[in-house]
């Protein structure tokens, strides 16, 4: 088990994961991604993160450096986590989001923000394990 950044070669695997995350997700594949994959990959703010087995992505998040002014310093913005129901409790979701941590504090980030769906109550409780506070600030979504 590698805990590694993600590339292009990782696509097809990390998107098969994201459809445990949404169901939503099933219509996604590689051809119709692509050109979004490669807008990450030019980003140097933004990172994939998994747990990879062989060639196969078990646990994931990704990990955005936003600059800001206030503090003078930026915010890790960490997203779609998620980790293979064959792999669950065996601490991969751990290393990727320390993983994403160890990376945003590389890059000067004086907070990270981790957000998770409201019903995901189990995930809420890892999230506090990791450090992570869910009553000092409240977020909320605008969907398009």
């Amino acid at each position: 088990m590698e805990i590694r950044l993600l590339n292009k070669n990782d696509l097809p695997s990390l998107l098969k994961l994201y459809v445990q995350l949404d169901e939503k997700n099933k219509e996604l594949n590689a051809e119709n991604t692509a050109n979004i994959w490669k807008e990450i990959e030019e980003n140097k703010n933004i990172f994939y993160i998994g747990a990879v087995d062989g060639e196969k992505v078990v646990s994931t998040c990704y990990l955005v450096i936003i600059p800001n002014l206030t503090y003078g310093k930026a915010i890790g913005f960490i997203e779609n986590v998620v980790t293979d129901e064959n792999y669950r409790k065996q601490g991969l979701g751990r290393k990727v989001i320390n993983r994403a941590l160890q990376i945003a504090k590389e890059h000067n980030c004086y907070k990270a923000i981790l957000q998770s769906g409201i019903a995901r109550t189990q995930a809420h409780e890892f999230y506090k394990s990791l450090g992570f506070n869910g009553e000092s600030k409240k977020a909320f979504d605008l969907r398009f």
